[in-house]
């Protein structure tokens, strides 16, 4: 499923009128689908009381589309407008079908706004839709509706509520909720949902979601680069496994990293490989890592490195692996490498020799770190990389603070994606995966159960092992980021939102799959 910023919407909407369907006509498909919406959710309209507050712009127009229907159907409907719209065939009709428009700009139709919400069954939200770029002031008249309804929500009963293409205050962009905002139990949205109602804290802010067609052309959503993850992509993307194979089918994946601070991190990056289906997995560690790790990972071979003063992997490694780039499918570098200068050295080698890997490598934690230090880093960085940053770490890559990237994550990712020449995967709530070319996908999940550490040595390790299975990086960046988030899904039905082991989560991904894929 597609997803649209603002812009991209409008301009669809553009497309749709070059092709030969109306703004009018748009707004007839939209109009009676927030009716028809709002006459299930009711499941009769007799005697049914119902307020439609209507905004100046076409989101407005769409609720005085579903109000008039909602009348011709038997509801008794009164339409509220905090802010005077100039008039149009949509109120006209509703004038001749009797129905009260009522101003609530002043304080007498504030306190009559007021009254009508008592015994109101639900209310329509078409004040803003798309249009919310700034802070709603609580003085104005829409932000005095809004705290109205508020205050009528946590009454009981509670009037339903529906809002229009995206509730007002929640930016369709980013995601970002105004505090005035009033969560819907649904949200009807035109043509494609919005990348904000996917995006924390607006997903959770917009209740059911239900797309309606309002007459764009096919090609124009095709051309949409935005991609919500579902279910089902997942299902077609997933690897096959053919009965005849044995491990070397199933990819040779190499896990770089560890340090005497950070020993657990390849072992798990090294235990996700494998669950997530690869064949051979190594692991190339400091020796006291190694004398660690090695028992409680039987099933990895090794490559015991040089240690630096601290712990950690010393530069020369990079010369010691650089017979072994070429014969593997993929790797990991970076987790708990510790972000020393061995680090940065190690890494600053060893990248030219990454573009041997047969599919991709993922560069995760204290490789990002590395990078972020370096000059050259978006010259040196190979095309089949995929890195896998934090808000943190992104935030030290592109040279911005997290503020900034957090309320611009998709566009940072895309364009750290087209700096870099690779594959991004910005983590956390909704996690975004970003291709060079402008392609982009979402995760939709949001779970606080995975904030917890070695949560995120567990997707890189999956990502390398879609990888080692023959997935381009784009698709084993968006599998694994799909896959990692429903095993969490799993494990909070079970869990709550606490207590998550980061092993547990590789042990629980064959199952989680197995039950998705049917």
């Amino acid at each position: 499923m597609k997803l649209v910023t603002a812009r991209e919407m409008r301009e669809l909407e553009s497309a749709a009128v070059e092709a030969g369907t109306s703004e009018r006509q748009m707004m007839e498909e939209a109009g009676l689908a927030v009716a028809q919406e709002a006459w299930m959710m009711l499941g009769s309209l007799e005697g049914r009381h119902i307020l439609v507050l209507a905004g100046p712009g076409n989101n407005g127009g769409d609720g005085l589309v579903a109000a008039r229907h909602l009348a011709d159907w038997g509801a008794e409907v009164v339409v509220a407008m905090p802010v005077r719209r100039t008039p149009d065939d949509n109120s006209d009709e509703l004038e001749q079908r009797s129905v009260t428009i009522l101003s609530s700009e002043s304080a007498e139709g504030q306190a009559e706004l007021d009254q009508l919400l008592y015994g109101c069954d639900l209310v329509v939200d078409a004040l803003l839709g798309i249009g919310v770029s700034r802070e709603i002031d609580a003085e104005s008249p829409v932000g005095r509706a809004l705290q109205s309804v508020a205050a009528a929500r946590n009454r009981q009963p509670a009037p339903k509520l529906v809002a229009v293409d995206v509730p007002t205050g929640v930016n369709s962009d980013n995601g970002v909720v105004d505090a005035l905002t009033v969560a819907p139990d649904i949200t009807v949205t035109f043509g494609l949902p919005k990348v904000g109602m996917y995006e924390a804290p607006g997903s959770g802010m917009v209740g059911r979601v239900q797309v309606i067609d309002i007459g764009i052309p096919r090609p124009a959503m095709d051309a949409v680069k935005l991609e919500l993850l579902t279910s089902r992509w997942m299902r077609g993307a997933f690897p096959e496994r053919p009965e005849d194979s044995n491990k070397g089918t199933f990819g040779r994946i190499l896990i770089v990293g560890g340090s005497r601070r950070y020993a657990g991190a390849p072992l798990l990056t090294a235990r996700a490989a494998y669950r997530a289906g690869g064949g051979l997995v190594t692991v190339a560690t400091p020796e006291p890592v190694f004398a660690m790790g090695a028992p409680s990972l039987l099933e990895a071979t090794w490559l015991p490195q040089e240690a630096d003063a601290e712990g950690g992997i010393s530069e020369t490694a990079a010369v010691t692996l650089r017979k072994e780039w070429a014969g593997l499918t993929s790797a990991v570098v970076g987790p708990g490498m510790g972000n020393t200068e061995s680090t940065r050295a190690f890494l600053w080698a060893a990248l030219p020799d990454m573009a041997d890997l047969g599919r991709g490598v993922v560069i995760d934690a204290d490789g990002l770190n590395a990078l972020a230090s370096m000059d050259d880093a978006r010259e040196r960085v190979p095309s089949n990389a995929v890195l896998t940053p934090h808000p943190g770490e992104m935030a030290r890559l592109v040279n911005r603070s997290v503020n900034d990237v957090q309320e611009r994550r998709l566009e940072t990712a895309q364009e750290a994606a087209a700096a870099y020449g690779c594959v991004v995967v910005l983590k956390g709530a909704h996690t975004i995966i970003a291709g060079p070319d402008g392609q982009a996908r979402l995760c939709p999940f949001a779970n606080p159960l995975l904030a917890s550490a070695g949560t995120g040595d567990i997707l890189s390790g999956m990502i390398a092992g879609y990888l080692g299975q023959g997935l381009s990086t784009f698709d084993a960046a968006a599998l694994g980021v799909y896959l990692h988030a429903a095993a969490g899904e799993s494990l909070r039905r079970h869990y709550g939102d606490a207590g998550l082991l980061a092993g547990e989560l590789a042990d629980e991904l064959p199952r989680a799959v197995h039950e998705l894929r049917g």
